[in-house]
């Protein structure tokens, strides 16, 4: 073989090795890229395009107590799912800071103890703790982060660059039988109420009773005289209503009441998921005829029923206490039986513990069932009553939405089903500013 004839072979060979290394190359970047989003290129680049233009809001986040502190300082990437540094990752412009205590118990060493009277003490400790370390990554990062006073506020700080925080407050119980407190919360910015969480407490009924504290459902009856109190005066300080996790009696009865629109800031469908926390066809236009928002929320469990192999789990566990298989998912979904009114509190706390350790290996819903509860929301009520929120460090995260990071993944989502720019807009934060500025039209301060 002549020695032309073998370097041009050798050339070839070169060449073919070249092609099978750029080959190989291409094929680990676009597997690199699919793994990293699960969405194909030019949906990305258009919800990346988006993300930067409109004012997106998530109407439910909490805070840890241990936020703050070393390691987990706002200007981190931490390990929690919010901080400022996810935040502009994701490109969320603003969210609802939850002041939030648990309800009417403490959980020890044996389990969860009944409230006593220092209980509500212990919770405005608590409320009071979060308020600190909200204002303060405010306060301590003023370049990054501001707190929204108004929705002119909430636009002029994302114009800015700036997180956007809306101070919101879960659970009446803390405020004990005062309603003037919140009067003292609104002057301290709170612009968000919701009366309930897990449990009744003075002022309403919660959809989640817990017979352990002594709960029957609609022990008011929906809102006591209390509740009916506070919707006039959250109505006059121009303080948006939030009834997530309020008793069917209890939001149906708000919605009488107010004169300004409503808000539910982390709630699921009923028509998708039958828990009780979820929200019916009938409260969703409840909300909807006040001009209010129902935001759907990306918490796993309500936007996904329970496996059959977890329900079997659940019932083998009940099976060892001698209680009956559940007959709903809500029975499921948490410690409510009558029966454990009358249990010891070491009893209940080991039922508690086996149930969540078993809930917790329930397969994760993902983008996919958070927009199919958006799909089923938009056609019951209209794309004007409609939102978003993560319930981010409490329980909230989904496939492809793990963290306040994830932002631009929720807007692929709706790109990819045929969502507009425009409403899209809408469901990220322009309907909540729109309630919100109605809310404080509507105020008599």
């Amino acid at each position: 073989m002549s020695t032309r004839r073998v370097a041009w072979k050798w050339l070839l060979l070169s060449i073919l090795s070249l092609a099978a290394v750029a080959a190989i190359a291409l094929l680990i970047w676009w597997l690199f890229i699919r793994l990293a989003s699960p969405y194909p290129p030019d949906v990305m680049r258009r919800a990346n395009d988006l993300q930067e233009r409109i004012l997106s809001f998530d109407a439910h986040i909490d805070i840890s107590p241990r936020f703050g502190s070393e390691g987990r300082e706002a200007d981190r990437d931490g390990p929690t799912q919010f901080d400022l540094v996810k935040a502009e990752r994701g490109r969320l412009s603003g969210a609802a800071l939850t002041i939030w205590a648990w309800p009417e118990f403490w959980t020890g060493a044996n389990g969860p103890h009944r409230p006593t009277p220092g209980f509500v003490e212990a919770a405005r400790h608590e409320q009071e703790a979060r308020y600190r370390i909200i204002t303060g990554i405010a306060r301590d990062y003023p370049e990054r982060a501001g707190i929204a006073y108004t929705p002119a506020d909430f636009r002029r700080l994302a114009h800015e660059g700036k997180f956007a925080i809306v101070i919101s407050m879960l659970n009446a119980y803390p405020l004990g039988d005062d309603v003037s407190r919140l009067d003292d919360w609104a002057a301290r910015g709170m612009r968000i109420f919701g009366f309930s969480y897990v449990g009744n407490n003075a002022w309403a009924d919660s959809s989640r009773p817990m017979p352990f504290f002594g709960d029957s459902p609609d022990e008011h009856g929906g809102l006591s005289e209390l509740g009916r109190q506070a919707v006039e005066r959250l109505n006059d300080l121009g303080v948006v209503i939030d009834v997530s996790q309020m008793s069917s009696t209890a939001l149906e009865q708000v919605a009488e009441l107010t004169r300004a629109p409503i808000i539910a800031s982390h709630s699921g469908v009923r028509g998708l998921v039958d828990l009780q926390r979820n929200l019916t066809d009938r409260e969703l236009r409840l909300v909807q005829k006040t001009g209010g928002v129902v935001h759907i929320v990306g918490f796993s469990s309500y936007l996904r029923a329970f496996s059959k192999d977890t329900l079997a789990k659940v019932n083998a566990m009940r099976a060892g206490f001698g209680l009956p298989d559940v007959t709903n998912l809500s029975q499921a979904s948490m410690p409510a039986d009558p029966a454990f009114s009358i249990w010891p509190e070491k009893k209940f706390g080991e039922y508690a513990r086996q149930l969540y350790s078993i809930l917790e290996t329930d397969p994760r819903a993902g983008l996919k069932e958070f927009g199919d509860a958006i799909d089923y929301a938009v056609k019951k009520i209209g794309i004007d009553h409609v939102g978003i929120s993560s319930d981010f460090n409490d329980g909230g995260g989904l496939i492809d939405w793990e963290n306040v990071g994830d932002t631009r993944n929720v807007t692929a989502e709706l790109i990819q089903r045929g969502y507009s720019d425009a409403d899209i807009a809408k469901l990220w934060g322009g309907n909540f500013l729109r309630v919100w500025e109605e809310s404080q039209r509507l105020a008599k301060p």
